[in-house]
Formats: structure tokens, C-alpha cells, sequence
């Protein structure tokens, strides 16, 4: 059973996933709040209450999840230490999940016909957080290129990509693309990353909770406002 956790954008979720008799994950519970600035608090009690949901130990749980960045400084704390001293403690294996990837999930699921999105995240201070995505018949979703931080207004296409590409995330607004197909109201949670870290998990994509760090694309100032290739 694999243990999922959300806190790098304003909300808070946690799930619980397993293969059960299918062989493919399967959501067995989860939770989630939106209510922003609130992980810290909420976070540990809604853990307690999926693993009372399907009346199970924390010792069940085999390995833990958790949404890596892009996104809010402080959330991707939360999140981070929360999977380290869990992992330390029980000994898991982690899978750190692009943030940016699980966003592009959220659109594959909610845009069925849709073959590649580009996905974009508010990073305030006149910037975003973007990355293109395709499908994967393997991971579900693979990230062509790395995420980057890139000014308002700068955002451009990858080279190949068309008009038609699906452009996501609550920065769509703010790359200054003006004629693809805008999907601003979409955004990940805990079940998004759990199912890809399902995935990397069965294919041997774990780290140890020393390995299992954050991304702070803003600590890397040489990938600012660098165009996507």
C-alpha cells in the first residue's frame, strides 16, 4: 500500500493507493481541503483518518509519496518533511513526484483526447513554473523537458508543438499564449500522485528519505527565463 501525499500547491490531500487483485493502482481512500495555508495542521490528522478509513496500521503502509514542486515554498516543506520523518521512521522507500506532472495527469484525465499539455503554475513574482507533457504508455506521464521558472508573458512552445497543444494550470493565464486552448481551473491533488509514484515504484523509481528533496526552481537562478526547447 502506497501512501500519497499533496501540499505543494494551496490545498492539502492525502491517498491511499494499492494494486488490490487488478494489478493496477487503485484509490482505496483519500482526503482533501482546500483551504489554503492550512496544511501543517491538517496534514498528519488526515493521514490518521484514510488509514482508519480502510482499517489499517501505519504498518501496512510500504512505501510514501509526495509531491515534490514546483509550487508554494512553504507547502513543499510540509510536504517533504512530512514523507522524510515518516520514511525514516518506517523504513519506506520514497518517490518524489514532480508537481508539474501530476498536473499534466489531472489534464490528461479531464481532456481525453488530449495527446500532449504544457502545464503551467503561478510562481508570483512575475513568473511561472512550466513544462511540457505527453502521455506514457509506461508512467502514465513523462515530462519532455525539465521544469523551469520563466518569466510572464515569455512562455513559448516546444519546437514541433502546435497551436492545438492544451495549455494547464492556474498560470496558464499568465504565459502570454494567446492561441492554444487555456485550462486554467485544472489542479493536482494526492491521487494524482499516487498513481504516477505507483508506477515509479513497480519500475524501481524510489530514493531514500535522505534523497527525497524538494524542487525549488527559484534556488537555480541560471533556468529563469530560459525559453523551452
Amino acid at each position: 500500500m502506497l501512501l500519497a501525499l499533496e501540499t505543494a500547491l494551496d490545498q492539502c490531500s492525502v491517498a491511499l493507493i494499492s494494486a488490490l487483485d487488478t494489478g493496477e493502482p487503485t484509490l482505496l481512500a483519500s482526503r482533501k481541503d482546500d483551504r489554503p495555508r492550512e496544511q501543517t495542521r491538517l496534514i498528519l490528522p488526515m493521514i490518521e483518518a484514510v488509514l482508519h478509513d480502510v482499517r489499517q496500521p501505519m504498518q501496512a503502509i510500504e512505501a510514501v509519496a509526495f509531491s515534490r514542486g514546483p509550487g508554494s515554498f512553504s507547502g513543499i516543506r510540509i510536504n517533504t518533511a512530512v514523507a522524510q520523518a515518516l520514511a525514516w521512521v518506517h523504513q519506506w522507500p520514497v518517490i518524489p513526484v514532480s508537481t508539474l506532472r501530476a498536473l499534466a495527469l489531472t489534464a490528461f484525465e479531464a481532456l481525453p483526447t488530449a495527446t500532449h499539455v504544457l502545464t503551467a503554475l503561478d510562481a508570483r513574482m512575475n513568473e511561472v513554473y512550466v513544462a511540457p507533457a505527453i502521455r506514457s504508455s509506461t508512467r502514465l506521464v513523462e515530462l519532455t523537458a525539465p521544469e523551469q521558472l520563466v518569466a510572464y508573458g515569455q512562455v513559448t512552445l516546444p519546437v514541433g508543438w502546435s497551436d492545438e497543444t492544451r495549455l494547464v494550470g492556474q498560470g496558464a493565464p499568465l504565459t502570454g499564449l494567446q492561441s492554444v486552448h487555456i485550462h486554467a481551473d485544472l489542479q493536482p491533488d494526492a491521487v494524482d500522485v499516487g498513481r504516477l509514484a505507483w508506477y515509479d515504484w513497480q519500475a524501481g523509481f524510489t530514493v531514500t528519505p535522505a534523497e527525497a528533496l524538494p524542487l525549488y526552481l527559484r534556488d537555480d537562478a541560471w533556468k529563469k527565463k530560459t525559453p523551452l526547447e
